[in-house]
C-alpha cells in the first residue's frame, strides 16, 4: 500500500479532491431540492403535492447510474456538452434529493400539528410557520436519517467513475490496471473514502448529541 501511494500519490489526490468537491456539491443541493419538495408534499397546493410525488417516485426507482448516465449521453445530443464531473455530479444530486425529500417530509409529520395551527393562529402565514416553527423541529427529528443519506451520497459518487469523473474510483482503476496490484489498490481508495466518510459520520452523531 505505501508503494501505491508513494509511486500514484498524484493521481490519488485528484481522484480525492474530486470525490469531495462532487460530495460536497451534491450535498449542498440536493439537501436544498430535496427540503424544497418535501415542503411541496405537504403544502396546501394539490399541484405542488403532485409535482413533488412524480418528482420523488420517478428519480427514488430510477437506478442512479441511468439517471447520470442520461446527463452524460442524451443531454450533450440535444443540450448542451456537459463533462463527466458535471453529468455525475447533477444525477447524484437528483438521485439524493429524493431520498432526502422522504426524510424531510416524514420529519414534517412528526411535528405535532398543533405547532402549526398555533403558529397560524398567531397570524403567520403557512410559509411562516413552516419555515420558523416546523422545519426547524422537523430537522431535529431527521438528523439519523439524513447523516445516513448523506455517507450514502459519499459513496455513490464512485458513479463517477463510469463517466469519465476523474474521482476515487476512476483512478483506483487506472492505477490498478497499470500497477497490476488491485488488492493494494482498492485497499487504499476504501483507505480515503474512509478519511471522508468517517468524519461525516461523527459529526451527525455529535449533532444528534447536541440537539437531543
Amino acid at each position: 500500500m505505501i508503494a501505491i501511494f508513494h509511486n500514484y500519490g498524484s493521481l490519488l489526490l485528484q481522484g480525492f479532491g474530486q470525490t469531495l468537491l462532487c460530495s460536497v456539491i451534491a450535498l449542498v443541493f440536493s439537501l436544498i431540492i430535496g427540503s424544497m419538495f418535501a415542503i411541496f408534499e405537504t403544502t396546501p397546493i394539490k399541484f405542488l403535492r403532485v409535482i413533488a410525488r412524480i418528482y420523488i417516485e420517478v428519480f427514488r426507482n430510477i437506478p442512479l447510474l441511468v439517471i447520470t448516465m442520461f446527463f452524460f449521453v442524451v443531454i450533450p445530443m440535444f443540450v448542451a456538452k456537459i463533462n463527466g464531473f458535471t453529468a455525475g455530479t447533477i444525477g447524484l444530486t437528483i438521485y439524493t434529493s429524493a431520498f432526502i425529500a422522504e426524510t424531510v417530509r416524514s420529519g414534517i409529520n412528526s411535528v405535532d400539528p398543533g405547532q402549526m395551527e398555533g403558529a397560524r393562529a398567531n397570524g403567520l402565514s403557512w410559509w411562516q410557520s413552516m419555515r420558523h416553527i416546523v422545519l426547524p423541529q422537523a430537522f431535529r427529528y431527521v438528523i439519523p436519517p439524513l447523516g445516513n443519506q448523506f455517507i450514502n451520497l459519499v459513496k455513490n459518487s464512485s458513479v463517477l467513475a463510469f463517466v469519465a469523473g476523474f474521482d476515487l474510483m476512476y483512478q483506483g482503476n487506472v492505477i490498478a490496471s497499470d500497477s497490476l496490484n488491485t488488492m493494494s489498490t482498492y485497499i487504499c481508495i476504501g483507505i480515503l473514502y474512509l478519511i471522508i466518510t468517517l468524519p461525516l459520520s461523527y459529526w451527525m452523531r455529535y449533532l444528534e448529541k447536541k440537539l437531543a
